[in-house]
């Protein structure tokens, strides 16, 4: 692993981001490069994805879910703590 290669845990706090179109390039690429090569979060960005998908289509729009912000609250809250 080299100084620019993106570790499992760095994707996890970043997919959010990604998925957003937020990255800046350099991060961007380096999330890439990291789906080339693994294999269990190339996985892992495809559940979000469908996750996302999935809401919107029973929902209508995520940010028009009552308490959509509490649940995105809880799961960063449990992502930060998985992480430690």
């Amino acid at each position: 692993m080299t100084a620019d290669d993106l570790s499992c845990q760095e994707l996890v706090e970043l997919v959010t981001d990604y998925l957003d179109g937020a990255l800046p390039g350099r991060e961007r690429r380096r999330f890439e490069r990291h789906l080339e090569t693994c294999e269990w979060c190339v996985n892992y960005v495809d559940q979000i994805r469908t996750t996302i998908h999935l809401v919107a289509r029973t929902q209508g729009d995520p940010a028009e879910v009552p308490g959509i912000d509490r649940l995105l609250d809880v799961f960063r809250d449990w992502k930060r703590g998985a992480l430690a």
